[in-house]
């Protein structure tokens, strides 16, 4: 039977745990020294490794032969836990199980000596969910469990976690996975897999990913069928815009071509793209063009992979910062209304307008506007006054009284 790529392909040890070498190389030293937490609470966002560290550590802690801090995967204790046949390993969902009876049962197997195992470890996935009776029911146990216990908790909206469960645990937080280092492990499974993906197609993939690892798996597995995973094909298979799609919606935004502009999102509907998406990744390019535009040298290492400096700051010739942060207001509005909307290619149209139209109370002050103003007259771009019929480039010169 088929399985899905980001469950195929999940580290099995903290070697192959990518972009989370601050964590991986804290816990090794933890289990080589044998000075481990009873409690351990993993956050960040979606499909950074979380999960995936508490089961290598659970792993980790039981195995009879580990290497340098990492569980063999091949003693009976490493296999039985893989397999689910030990049952002193034990993870749950806290969306599903978050009452106080659930933890109350938790309460009542900490008292039981593993069977199979040297501890019991308990995995409470998404922790947050639990109700506030049941956060206080686990405190206790939590603080002061029996030493052949351990708790790793793990959760995505740390904030929603008391104070009183963080004081108990030692905390690990979970960064976003670069692009680049994503891209360098898709291509490393599309190898293996005898998936024909080009490196601008990984690098798409893992911009859209947006530091989830487990997403971009599963980006790749709707594109393999497709005969080569380039740019093109991620594009269409996924329903956004390509890269030079979305710098030819950029150029007529900033010329101020609005049949141009229009057009592309009537292609861009026809073609099935999800406009929402759309929206989204003309205002991550707008962030781009800014960060050109403001760091100077400094931007490279921050803007994305998909994009070069010199197409950014060409982009960016006639728009002064607070038009771009401008631009960036009335997509983020839009992309709400977007989501909301009974005709989303209405929606999107009109939005594309403010942008190519956009008047003074768009801008955060006059100053601001001043300043746009001045930037495309430095650019020699031409500049449409409120009810003039003739740009001012082109306005006939005031005779001297």
């Amino acid at each position: 039977m088929y399985q899905a790529l980001y469950r195929k392909w999940r580290p099995l040890c903290f070697a192959d745990v990518i972009g989370q070498q601050h964590i991986t190389d804290t816990l090794r030293a933890q289990l080589r020294t044998e000075r481990l937490s009873h409690a351990y609470l993993f956050t960040g966002t979606r499909g950074t490794g979380k999960t995936t560290c508490a089961k290598i550590l659970a792993r980790a802690v039981n195995c009879e032969y580990p290497v340098n801090g990492d569980p063999c995967n091949q003693c009976p204790a490493c296999q039985g836990i893989l397999d689910g046949s030990v049952l002193d390993v034990v993870e749950i969902d806290a969306a599903s199980n978050n009452g106080v009876d659930n933890v109350r049962e938790i309460r009542d197997e900490v008292r039981y000596a593993p069977t199979a195992v040297r501890k019991k470890v308990f995995i409470i996935d998404e922790v947050h969910m639990l109700s506030s009776g049941a956060f206080n029911a686990l405190l206790k146990t939590l603080e002061e469990p029996p030493a052949h216990v351990m708790f790793i908790l793990a959760t995505t909206e740390i904030h929603k976690v008391p104070a009183t469960i963080l004081s108990r645990c030692q905390r690990f937080d979970f960064r976003r996975i670069t692009a680049d280092a994503m891209a360098d492990r898709l291509l490393q499974i599309a190898a293996n897999e005898n998936i024909h993906l080009t490196e601008g197609g990984a690098q798409l993939i893992a911009r859209l990913a947006d530091g989830a690892m487990r997403d971009a798996l599963s980006m790749l597995d709707r594109t393999a069928g497709c005969e080569t995973v380039d740019e093109q094909a991620v594009s269409k298979s996924l329903g956004i815009l390509g890269t030079t799609d979305t710098i030819r919606l950029m150029e007529a935004i900033r010329c101020g071509n609005l049949a141009a502009a229009v057009a592309e999102i009537g292609q861009a509907y026809e073609a099935g793209r999800d406009l929402s998406g759309v929206m989204d990744q003309l205002l991550g390019l707008i962030r781009d063009i800014l960060l050109v535009k403001t760091a100077s040298g400094a931007a490279e290492g921050m803007i994305s992979p998909a994009y070069t400096v010199s197409q950014l700051a060409a982009l960016g010739e006639g728009l002064a910062s607070t038009e771009l942060i401008a631009y960036s207001r009335i997509l983020q509005d839009a992309a709400g209304r977007i989501k909301a909307a009974t005709n989303r290619r209405v929606e999107a149209e009109l939005s594309i307008i403010r942008l190519c139209t956009m008047g003074a109370a768009a801008y955060d002050s006059l100053e601001g506007r001043v300043e746009a103003l001045e930037e495309k007259v430095k650019h020699g771009v031409r500049v449409m006054v409120s009810g003039a019929s003739a740009p001012i480039a082109d306005a006939a010169p005031v005779a001297a009284v």
